[in-house]
């Protein structure tokens, strides 16, 4: 399995800034799991793949330039592009994202082909099959409905906390799993700003520490993202100063491969 996060930040040469503002992990050049960078750091070959995108919860971080990607494709597309997504978030990307005022209801949308956009609800705690890959989406406890995603291609096993704070099913779920190659983790806010982590659904990296301390077993490779661009550098001090050995901040633009 192949994972790259999408970079949302680029320098004056259009090269990738470590600096995350928007999430979108792509997974073998055919999957997104979510969207806030969509739009923007595919080449054309992935923008001509990927027809599958999972949103884990509805705020703009990690849904920005879906509905760009949408409208970029629109004459081009010979099959929708489905969105993944609980009941609960596919209404409120209909009702507050795909509109009519924000953007246009491209779900009731056609082209020569046929339907632009079609939502594709999952419940919680059921495997479901996204192109080649089985999902299950766990509930994280945020400030909106939000669910951590665990990925396997059949051989590999990456999960992904999503936007959470302190949680519980999540972990629970991940030791349960027979294996677990990389989880990909946030931790948002400095130790300082731990109050405000907290009332927001966010992580510090000694709250990211107890969470991980759920687990029965370490992953083989921990990677913490979501990483506030503003505190970036206390972040990174205080997460080196967890010394866990396996642990690193995820790398936007790089290809991981498990």
């Amino acid at each position: 399995m192949k994972i790259k996060l999408l970079p949302s930040t680029f320098d004056e040469r259009g090269r990738s800034r470590p600096e995350q503002r928007l999430t979108c992990y792509l997974v073998d050049d055919r999957v997104a799991l979510d969207a806030g960078s969509l739009a923007l750091a595919l080449t054309d070959p992935q923008r001509a793949a990927v027809r599958d995108v999972v949103v884990t919860h509805p705020h703009m971080d990690h849904v920005a330039t879906l509905p760009i990607f949408i409208d970029d494709l629109f004459s081009q597309l010979t099959s929708p592009v489905r969105v993944h997504a609980t009941d609960e978030v596919c209404e409120m990307l209909r009702g507050d994202l795909f509109n009519g005022t924000l953007y246009p209801r491209f779900h009731e949308l056609e082209n020569e082909h046929g339907r632009v956009l079609e939502f594709a609800p999952f419940e919680t705690g059921q495997e479901f099959g996204v192109a080649h890959l089985r999902l299950t989406a766990v509930p994280v406890h945020h400030a909106v409905p939000t669910v951590g995603l665990v990925v396997s291609d059949g051989g590999a096993t990456v999960a992904f906390s999503s936007d959470t704070s302190q949680t519980e099913e999540f972990w629970s779920a991940l030791d349960r799993l027979p294996r677990l190659d990389a989880l990909c983790v946030e931790s948002s806010f400095p130790n300082s700003m731990r109050e405000l982590a907290r009332v927001s659904g966010h992580l510090t990296p000694e709250t990211l520490a107890a969470e991980l301390s759920k687990l029965s077993r370490a992953p083989a490779e921990i990677l913490v993202v979501h990483i506030k661009p503003s505190f970036r550098e206390t972040i990174l001090a205080e997460l080196e100063a967890l010394e866990i050995a396996n642990l690193s901040a995820m790398e936007t633009g790089r290809v991981y491969e498990w």
